[in-house]
């Protein structure tokens, strides 16, 4: 067990009350709001609004995809010219589908969805801090999304339609307006909304790092963080570094597009004519693309493992296995994403000898993320199981991460990828081990913290059947879609029927679609019992889950400020479930170690002394403050 100096560096918890008694109105406590809580809640619900859009969009490409000559006309009202003369999704608008659903789902959904929602709430509430180190930071954190988000939902109104040059959005498809209708305005409207998204971004993720390192509890030392903090704090670091690339990507494509540069562009021919660009190439944009897009993989994973972390060992009733090796498998994790992205690039032409560095550290990256995977397993073996929903959507991640990264291997191989790049092998992987193991993260995420976040319980009855319906569904739907690639079918096209041997393959197709068609209609369940749940649900206890950390120390409903009264110290970690010799299967990280001598460990035992002067001093400073407030 990871312990530390009782007397680690943390902020004074006796004068920092600022502003958490001052009454507010409904705009600054529900809109322009600064309370980390509120605005996790607002990242939340929006989330939660974009993930109903990209399901939506990508369930209207499956119906293209699984059903080619069936007439779609029905969905006239909704797609107007959109629809063909012959009922069938217009094929310019087809591919617009797709890069609208990736994007949302990958940015808006897995990344601000969730890293948003809960390094907002749960990092003060965990380390022990009143609020965010900027309150105002944060909560332009949140309104740079929303603005974002406004602007991405008006793409998908516009004459010409959205963005259509897939989520990577590649020149020169997307660096030439007169490539197709969705490189027009749509492709500039993305642009800039993912200019705004970057920067909520790189301002929450300033506002997370600041407050980890300077406003922790006194005794909260980084080796008593909640492997959730950890996890948060390491995304946070990955975003800072990762997400300016990806804006120097989309500047020199504006430049591009609007300015008549050529980083990008170099031997154009449209309609038999040559444009004057020359000099550049779409593969410097692949370079600055990937270099954000494989860390943005562990953006969208790490907070989900953090939570799952958290879920495992509460419901497990056992302390975490392997504390350490799964914060230093997060950190081998953080500094490796950032020396593989050339993976994605293995067609592309790249030196044959280059690839095979970019396949050695992509296989070496698997190596932290076993560790995670093994420390899971021996966490759940032998445990005294609570199958709570969170519980069981965590168990679904973890599933989900050793079959999707099983078939990361293939597609770390240069030379099996070759043959596999840009098919629906790689659709299944990713879709799996990113897409819906980040999303079994963010639910386990609000089952359990629901309670916190609302003061009230979600029906557990619903939530079985919510997350059974969904972990069947995503095998369902894409497990075929692994042997639909590596019979050879490409991503991103309109129809199957431009293969001579799709007949072989049209069955399992439609079964996808069906399937994909029943999950997304699962995610109902959710909403009802959500929002139902929000005001109707049963009434939480302080502590429902018998947890350890310290959110739960803090009232029903706290107010802006978290605590009413001084901030609790810490004294352990926060893992101590099932200790042997201790009255109860869990202790709080706020019993101080000298109050359970029954369950010490030896080198605990020398830690005692110095606790004791601590609670002394403590007690000085609260006698001092009583007697300046008599006076």
């Amino acid at each position: 067990m990871a312990v530390a100096n009782v007397a680690a560096h943390g902020v004074s918890t006796h004068d920092d009350h600022h502003d958490h008694e001052h009454k507010d109105n409904f705009v600054t406590k529900y809109i322009f709001s600064t309370d980390h809580k509120m605005i996790g809640k607002q990242f939340l619900i929006t989330g939660i609004f974009w993930a109903l859009i990209g399901g939506f969009l990508s369930i209207l490409f499956r119906l293209q995809l699984g059903f080619p000559e069936m007439n779609l006309e029905f969905l006239r009202p909704i797609l107007g010219g959109w629809i063909t003369e012959t009922g069938q999704l217009d094929p310019n608008f087809y591919l617009a589908l797709v890069t609208m659903h990736g994007t949302i789902m990958v940015f808006f959904v897995l990344t601000a969805g969730l890293s948003g929602t809960f390094s907002n709430f749960l990092i003060p509430l965990q380390i022990g801090a009143r609020d965010m180190a900027s309150g105002f930071m944060n909560m332009l954190s949140y309104w740079f999304f929303f603005v974002s988000g406004l602007i991405m939902f008006i793409s998908l109104f516009i004459e010409t339609g959205p963005a259509s040059g897939g989520w990577v959005v590649y020149p020169p498809l997307s660096a030439l307006e007169q490539a197709m209708p969705g490189s027009g305005l749509g492709m500039t409207l993305w642009l800039v909304a993912m200019t705004f998204f970057i920067a909520s971004q790189l301002l929450g993720g300033i506002n997370y790092i600041t407050t980890v390192i300077n406003l922790r509890t006194k005794g909260m030392s980084f080796s008593r963080l909640p492997l959730t903090v950890w996890a948060f704090f390491l995304t946070a670091v990955i975003g800072l570094l990762s997400f300016p690339v990806l804006f120097s990507a989309a500047l020199l494509l504006v430049f591009d597009r609007s300015f008549g540069t050529s980083f990008y562009l170099s031997d154009i021919y449209i309609g038999g004519e040559a444009l004057p660009n020359t000099g550049g190439s779409a593969v410097l944009y692949q370079h600055l693309f990937w270099f954000l897009g494989h860390p943005e993989v562990y953006i969208v994973l790490l907070p989900a493992l953090g939570i799952s972390s958290e879920v495992i060992a509460t419901n497990s009733r056992k302390p975490i296995f392997g504390y350490k090796a799964m914060i230093i498998s997060m950190l081998g994790i953080a500094i490796l994403s950032f020396v593989v992205w050339a993976h994605h690039m293995f067609v592309s032409g790249m030196n044959p000898f280059l690839g095979s560095i970019f396949m050695f550290l992509t296989l070496i990256i698997a190596v932290p993320s076993a560790v995670k995977v093994f420390n899971y397993l021996t966490t759940l073996w032998k445990g005294n199981l609570r199958f709570t929903t969170a519980m069981m959507f965590s168990i679904g991640l973890v599933s989900f991460f050793i079959s999707g990264g099983l078939t990361g291997i293939f597609l770390g191989n240069s030379a099996i990828d070759i043959q596999l790049h840009d098919t629906y092998f790689v659709v299944a992987h990713f879709h799996l081990v990113m897409g819906s193991a980040s999303f079994f993260g963010l639910m386990a995420g609000v089952y359990h913290w629901f309670p916190k976040f609302f003061g009230r319980m979600m029906d557990e009855k619903l939530g079985s059947l919510h997350f059974w319906l969904t972990f069947v569904g995503v095998y369902m739907v894409f497990f075929p879609m692994h042997y639909i690639g590596i019979a050879g079918f490409p991503r991103r096209y309109y129809s199957w029927s431009t293969f001579s041997f799709s007949d072989m393959y049209t069955d399992l197709n439609m079964f996808v679609s069906v399937a994909a068609i029943i999950t997304f209609a699962a995610q109902f369940i959710f909403l009802f019992n959500f929002f139902y749940s929000m005001y109707r649900g049963r009434k939480a206890s302080l502590n429902p889950w018998q947890s350890n950390t310290l959110e739960w120390t803090t009232p029903l409903h706290p107010g802006h400020g978290n605590w009413p009264g001084e901030i609790p110290a810490v004294y352990r970690w926060p893992y101590d479930y099932s200790k042997p010799g201790a009255k109860d299967d869990f202790i709080p990280q706020t019993v101080p170690l000298s109050a359970t001598p029954e369950s010490n460990l030896p080198h605990e035992e020398r830690l005692v002394k110095l606790e004791k002067e601590i609670i002394a001093e403590e007690q000085e400073v609260l006698v001092g403050q009583e007697s300046k407030s008599s006076h």
